[in-house]
């Protein structure tokens, strides 16, 4: 059911993230919901958002070990990926609640300033591991971060992963400058 929640975020923000969607989604019985989920669709929404934030920071982790070029080259993989697998229907589920206008999005807003802030501060040490200024790494990281969400807004209206591949073509070689030795 998080898997399916998670994917409905993504899909169709948290207002499109209902109980019965994510049932139908999951094929799972109503019951269960009830059982895993007090909450109902508020927390089923949480901890899908949390779910999906948590696997994306492994994601990012898992690819720090290329460095910081590698890591910004293999994120952008992985939404190539998800964006055409969905045929352009799937952005990032993080930022379709952190643009959602609803009360519900609102009371994430903290959990999610806490998943952008551990990506950023993981592509912040990475930077720093690889030389750059750590006066520099995290201003860096930010706009890294910002740089690929948007991107990734754009590829979903363009239906096509070329405002993906230019921006992080730029990224890179913008980190390439601000690294050293």
């Amino acid at each position: 059911m998080l898997v399916s929640a998670a994917e409905l975020l993504r899909e169709h923000g948290a207002a499109g993230t209902t109980v019965d969607a994510v049932l139908a989604r999951s094929g799972a019985p109503r019951g269960s919901v009830y059982h895993h989920f007090p909450g109902g669709r508020n927390q089923i929404i949480a901890e899908s958002l949390e779910f999906a934030g948590t696997a994306i920071t492994k994601i990012i982790d898992h690819s720090l070990q290329d460095g910081s070029i590698g890591a910004l080259r293999l994120f952008a993989g992985f939404w190539t990926q998800i964006l055409e697998g969905s045929d352009f229907a799937a952005g990032c589920p993080v930022v379709a609640v952190a643009v959602g206008g609803t009360r519900e999005d609102q009371q994430l807003l903290p959990a999610v300033d806490a998943i952008f802030t551990r990506w950023r501060s993981a592509l912040t040490q990475a930077l720093v591991d690889d030389g750059v200024d750590p006066s520099r790494a995290a201003p860096l990281a930010t706009m890294a971060v910002a740089s690929i969400e948007g991107a990734v807004i754009l590829c979903r209206a363009s239906r096509s992963t070329t405002p993906l591949d230019d921006v992080t073509d730029e990224l890179a070689l913008l980190l390439t400058a601000n690294i050293t030795g």
